[in-house]
């Protein structure tokens, strides 16, 4: 007999599996348990989303306030949908955007269908080998080169939790008289506690995006968009809201982000102190290990991702992954080539925070070192910059082909390309196919990562530009 996906499910909620992955409620409910009870339409009594005017206008209205943001839409198709919509409104048909290359592959999403030239901005590498912080310098000096830019669009946090100076970004933009976007997906716990970053919604940023799902106690899908800007109109948001988000808005979803809002009025303080005890027994406890890493707390990093890395040892980040999901019941969120990210949140146990130490503990006992490999070099590669001979949209438009990978050396991108989680394209559509892109695509199926975008990795082909 086939397994039937609810079933699994309440099997799989029933299980010791413990979940240091989204959504940010870890499977523990705030008050939500009858679903279909609540599920209804816009009948009288309960607002229309897209025109709101009593109930969830004031939801809304509470929303805003915990953030301190003049303007909050609730968004039910995620945060893609509030970055569509961001960028649709903010820039023009036709009209120049400067975004961060590591964004999410909505950005490109929207860029593809606004028909946008773009301008990448670079990210900082780590001594960790993930990607970093856009530095204020980056973005001015590309301003500097491109004063004809409609905004600024930049991911801060990034899914690893490296902040950027958001603050000195939105002077330096606002300079230009454009606004700054900030994805700031993976942040929505932001500003509630000192050991946490303050929220971009505070620091100057036009619009900030927000997954309350990914950080929060709040169901999939549920996300915000805060409005700060005199550049970009209300209505012109709420236009483009209408376009990308469903017409008929779930009241579960809505109602679990009314719950987690309430939650975080009337308990944060309570919450996020016993959280950061938490964490920062975890952060202890590693200190011990001799062989894995785990990236610190610094200044500029979300403390609740925790980065935990085997490189220059026996072991590979999928390898790490597997014994911690198999033999621990530990799902991570995200693999990489020599790390795995565990992404906590309020919601999180001590004794969720102690299976995973003790499991570090017994793995690190098994490992040894090996000589150094230069992890950063395999990172900066795969991410590089590429050159751009077509915009997003242009090569789309265009007919494709199917090749082989040492066939596409040289050619024209028709793919796009990303490690997922967390979805950052490594390569865009109308970027040159370049021979070290081929050896990290080799590289990053050697270490068994989830590469997507690609035609048929088993047998090594992808798609080209057909010129």
């Amino acid at each position: 007999m086939e397994e039937e996906l609810d079933i699994k499910l309440k099997a799989y909620a029933k299980s010791d599996y413990y979940p240091f992955h989204m959504p940010g409620h870890k499977r523990r409910s705030i008050g939500l348990t009858d679903a279909y009870g609540i599920d209804i339409t816009e009948i009288d009594g309960f607002d229309n989303l897209h025109a709101a005017e009593d109930i969830l206008q004031k939801a809304q209205m509470r929303a805003a306030k915990l953030y301190d943001s003049k303007k909050t839409y609730y968004l039910i198709n995620g945060s893609s949908c509030g970055i569509l919509a961001a960028i649709s409104a903010a820039v023009g048909r036709g009209k120049k955007l400067l975004m961060a290359r590591n964004v999410h592959k909505a950005v490109s999403h929207a860029v593809f269908l606004m028909q946008l030239s773009t301008v990448y901005l670079q990210p900082e590498m780590t001594e960790f080998g993930i990607q970093g912080e856009i530095t204020p310098q980056i973005v001015k000096e590309a301003l500097e080169k491109n004063p004809d830019a409609s905004a600024v669009m930049i991911t801060s946090p990034t899914y690893e939790g490296i902040v950027s100076d958001v603050e000195t970004i939105a002077k330096i933009v606002h300079e230009y008289k454009i606004p700054l976007i900030v994805d700031e997906a993976h942040g929505a716990h932001f500003g509630f506690h000192p050991a946490f970053p303050e929220t971009a919604v505070r620091q100057g940023a036009d619009i900030v995006i927000q997954s309350m799902h990914k950080v929060l106690p709040s169901l999939t899908q549920t996300a915000l968009l805060h409005l700060n800007s005199e550049f970009i109109a209300a209505e012109k948001i709420e236009k483009f809201l209408n376009i990308y988000e469903t017409s008929s808005p779930s009241y579960v979803l809505m109602a679990g982000m009314e719950a987690c809002v309430r939650l975080l009025r009337e308990q944060a303080k309570e919450l996020f102190f016993t959280f950061y005890e938490n964490l920062t027994a975890f952060y202890i406890q590693a200190k011990e290990l001799s062989h894995i890493q785990i990236m610190p707390i610094q200044e500029n990093k979300d403390p609740s991702k925790l980065v935990i890395s085997v490189k220059n040892t026996n072991m590979t980040g999928k390898e790490l992954y597997d014994v911690l999901l198999h033999k621990y019941h530990l799902q991570m969120e995200m693999v990489s080539g020599y790390y795995v990210l565990a992404m906590t949140s309020i919601m999180d146990t001590k004794e969720g925070f102690l299976r995973l130490s003790q499991a570090l503990k017994e793995i690190d006992a098994t490992l040894s070192m090996k000589a150094e490999t230069d992890t950063t070099h395999f990172v900066k590669q795969l991410y590089s910059k590429k050159r751009k001979v077509l915009e997003v949209y242009q090569a789309e438009e265009l007919s494709k082909k199917e090749v082989s990978f040492d066939e596409a050396i040289g050619k024209v991108s028709a793919a796009s390309v990303y490690i997922y989680p967390p979805g950052i394209p490594v390569l865009l559509p109308g970027e040159i196919i370049d021979e070290d892109f081929i050896k990290n695509v080799r590289k990053s199926v050697e270490l068994r990562l989830n590469l997507q975008g690609i035609a048929d990795i088993i047998n090594e082909r992808i798609n080209i530009v057909n010129f």
